[in-house]
């Protein structure tokens, strides 16, 4: 059994994750920086080259000077677990439901946030003990997607993921999303503090 509820924590009651991809060391840096001194507190790098993981490094030692913690994201097989514990992360997301890798990250100490997208993923893993979900990709599933969920797994608490930014942020939260998690659209500079905004 395990137990991801750990979030409740990560999450700080703020609404919001940054995923920050592909961007290199600097500007990974840089714009998780920009995050934490806008308020947003929960920042998750995928881990799909050598590149992304020492990104994942430097921002964890970054980040435990303010009494934070990274995630890794992207997180898709045994080997990412390990990559991952290796460079200090705190959490793991997946973009499906693996309950091999779940364990695998939580027997490393890592609460794991697994991707799911149908009622029969939501019920799997709740079944193995999970309570927080990531809906992937959240903005194909759609705002009416959540209150249907909350019907008969009134206990799943999501993270809206997949088309996220600034402008259906706040429709998503409306619709019963815990967290929405902003990655592609972080791109465009004025993303963070459009969103920012968000936390008032």
């Amino acid at each position: 059994m395990t137990d991801n509820s750990a979030f409740d924590e990560i999450f700080h009651e703020v609404p919001l994750m940054a995923i920050l991809r592909g961007m290199g060391v600097e500007r990974t840096l840089a714009t998780a920086t920009r995050a934490w001194d806008l308020g947003i507190t929960a920042v998750e790098v995928p881990v799909q080259t050598p590149t992304d993981v020492e990104a994942l490094r430097v921002l964890v030692d970054a980040a435990r000077e303010r009494g934070l913690t990274v995630g890794a994201g992207t997180v898709v097989s045994l080997e990412h677990v390990r990559q991952a514990a290796a460079a200090g992360a705190a959490f793991t997301v997946s973009p499906g439901l693996d309950l091999d890798v779940v364990r695998a990250s939580h027997e490393a100490g890592m609460p794991s946030l697994p991707g799911v997208s149908t009622a029969s993923e939501v019920q799997r893993a709740l079944g193995g003990g999970l309570t927080w979900l990531k809906a992937f990709p959240a903005s194909l599933l759609g705002t009416g997607w959540f209150p249907a969920m909350r019907g008969p797994f009134p206990q799943a608490k999501f993270v809206a993921t997949g088309g996220m930014d600034s402008t259906n942020a706040r429709a998503y939260l409306d619709a019963g999303v815990r967290v929405v998690a902003v990655g592609s659209a972080l791109e465009d500079e004025e993303q963070l503090p459009a969103l920012a905004q968000l936390l008032g």
